[in-house]
Order: structure tokens, then sequence, then C-alpha cells
């Protein structure tokens, strides 16, 4: 099997190029919770990774994921000594718990409606920050902790959710990011002390 970041990063893209151009795509796999609660149409946890609001926002998600999929799915394997279909049940598993919080806020709200591959994206993300949370992130060229960034998406996360406004779900980037955090202490719960230990030496690289 090849690499399964890869793999998910090419699929997410035709999809979502497919629905930029055809609003019926878009309609059959965003996550909309009155589809789940009265057509039992449960795809929807899943699909709606598929798509993606527009190409900042496709761009952004693959991107990350890019770049610390690639690093976790090599973890999973080479360090932890787990099969593949770990870090592919970590993705996809993402997806669907990232969106239950929501779904049970919005079930019966016709006008709610969401895409977008962030839920599964975090849980990779912070999966990787349990892991390295001293190594140096760029965000828009800016270099920052892991940890610090960790805090700060977090606290925008919550914001943007209670601000509201757009398509995207960004209480699935709260969820995702729990998510990747127990997925990876109960594959390896030694990862806890290893945490810590990390976090109690602080180094910063520019």
């Amino acid at each position: 099997m090849g690499s399964p970041t890869i793999v998910i990063i090419v699929i997410t893209c035709i999809v979502s190029f497919i629905g930029f151009n055809n609003a019926k795509v878009i309609d059959d796999l965003i996550f909309w919770p009155p589809g789940i609660t009265n057509r039992r149409q449960y795809y929807r946890f899943i699909t709606c990774g598929l798509i993606h609001a527009d190409y900042i926002h496709l761009a952004f998600n693959m991107l990350t994921l890019f770049f610390f999929g690639k690093f976790m799915e090599q973890y999973y394997l080479a360090i932890l000594g787990l099969p593949q279909y770990y870090y592919i049940a970590l993705y996809i598993g993402a997806l669907a718990v990232s969106n239950i919080p929501s779904y049970f806020k919005h079930k019966n709200d016709y006008n709610y409606r969401s895409l977008g591959a962030s839920g599964a994206v975090s849980a990779v993300l912070f999966a990787f920050i349990l892991l390295k949370p001293w190594v140096t992130i760029y965000v828009f060229f800016i270099p920052v902790p892991a940890i610090i960034y960790a805090v700060i998406f977090l606290a925008y996360s919550v914001y943007m959710s209670r601000r509201g406004g757009d398509y995207i779900n960004h209480d699935a980037h709260f969820y995702g990011a729990l998510f990747g955090i127990i997925f990876t202490i109960i594959a390896r719960p030694e990862v806890v002390g290893n945490f810590l230990t990390e976090l109690s030496h602080p180094h910063f690289n520019l």
C-alpha cells in the first residue's frame, strides 16, 4: 500500500475540485444534520471531509495534512509498530467523531451545513503536537512552538464557533484535536510520559 496521506489528499482534492463546479455534489456530501436525523444518511459524517468551501480552505487543510500526516503515518508504523490502518482509523474516526457534537446541536436545524476535512486534519496535527510539542511550526511564515500554536488554534476555534457565519465547522477543529490526542494515547499510553518530559524541557529553535 502507498502512503495513506497521499491517497487521502488525492481523493479529497479530486472530489473538492468537482464540488467547486457542481452544487449537487456539495449538497449530496455536505454535513447536514437533518439528513442524518430524518433520512439516516450517516455517510455525511465522513463525506463532508471530501469537500471544501474554496481553494484556500482546501489548500490549507491538505498542506497541513501533507506535512504532519507523513510524519504521523511513519511514526505509527516505525516507532509504535502499528500497521497503517491505525493511521487511517485516526483520520476517518476523527472525521466522524468531530462532527458528533455538531450533529446533536443542529440535528433538526435545516439551515445548518458544514464541510471540510478540518476535524480529521486537526486530529493528525494534534497527535503530532502530543509527540513533538516544541517543534517549530511556521504560521504564515512566523515561527511558533507547536504547543503554543495548539493553544492559539483551540482558542481561535472556540471564538469562530461562537461567531459563526461560514460553512466551516469550527467545533470539529476542537473535537478533532481532542480525538487525535486520545486516539494516540490509547494506541500507546507511554506517549503521555514522553509528552510531560518534553514539556518540562522547553526549547525553541528558529
